[in-house]
């Protein structure tokens, strides 16, 4: 069997992408570290395949991602719709909020993952 989750070879780009987190990453990352919503752990820059994730549940298999200006140059949705298909493939929920959500209403953001952890947790 192949391993999927944290590849070795994605190593350094984990590293490199838990160095220099964006803004709204660090901002969710205050909330997300530590078990501070609902007991539930998170890891920083979890890796699925080749894909990362900026936020990921082994618990409870949810992945959260954090899209700035960046994810919203053109052909640049359909590559992330292709990569949140293959981490759904492997049976892992996908939560999806943008900076400017995380700017605006960081504890609506906290409330919509508190709903997830809970329906997660009773499947």
């Amino acid at each position: 069997m192949t391993k999927l989750y944290n590849k070795a070879s994605e190593k350094e780009k984990r590293q490199r992408l838990r160095n220099n987190m964006p803004l709204a990453e660090r901002l969710l990352w205050s909330k997300l570290r530590n078990c501070q919503l609902e007991n539930c752990k998170f890891r920083r820059q979890y890796s699925v395949d080749r894909f990362v994730i900026d936020f990921y549940s082994p618990e409870i298999r949810l992945a959260i991602e954090v899209d700035g200006e960046s994810h919203f140059k053109p052909g640049i949705s359909e590559r992330d719709q292709q990569r949140q298909q293959f981490i759904e493939s492997a049976k892992i929920t996908f939560l999806r909020f943008t900076n400017q959500e995380v700017y605006d209403n960081l504890e609506g953001v906290c409330q919509r993952i508190i709903e997830a952890i809970k329906i997660l947790r009773e499947k």
